[in-house]
């Protein structure tokens, strides 16, 4: 399951289509804080409770090489990033024929993060899979 910066959770399929579960999130009436429920684990929790982030906004690259298979790319980006089939085989085809691609764009600290998680998978794996971190302005 993923949450989506509008509060929106999306479970993942067997073959990794995306759906919303809408009686997941519910805003109790007194805060209009979201309301954890049993579907929730406490990533997501602590996701859709968590403050905006005033330190700016950072872009995941990541960068072809000759070694990592295409499919383990694909794996990674879906697994670290939580990003549709699609959208994974998209960004690893940009990767691919222009060098590097942008992954998704972050708080920097989450981000940074998730830039390590993935390159940490990599390396654990044996492959020289890299990302890199883009700040924004």
């Amino acid at each position: 399951m993923a949450v989506n910066p509008s509060g929106c959770i999306y479970t993942a399929r067997k073959e990794r289509r995306w759906t919303m579960s809408e009686s997941a999130v519910q805003p109790t009436p007194q805060t209009n804080q979201m309301k954890m429920t049993p579907e929730m684990d406490v990533e997501q929790q602590t996701a859709s409770t968590a403050q905006p982030s005033t330190e700016g906004m950072a872009r995941v690259i990541i960068h072809n090489d000759d070694v990592t298979p295409y499919e383990y790319v694909i794996d990674i980006l879906g697994g670290v990033f939580m990003l549709s089939e699609e959208i994974a085989d998209h960004i690893a085809w940009t990767a691919h024929t222009k060098g590097q691609a942008v992954v998704v764009v972050r708080p920097r600290a989450e981000a940074e993060k998730l830039a390590k998680i993935a390159q940490g998978r990599a390396k654990r794996d044996g492959f020289p899979l890299t990302f890199s971190l883009e700040t924004e302005s």
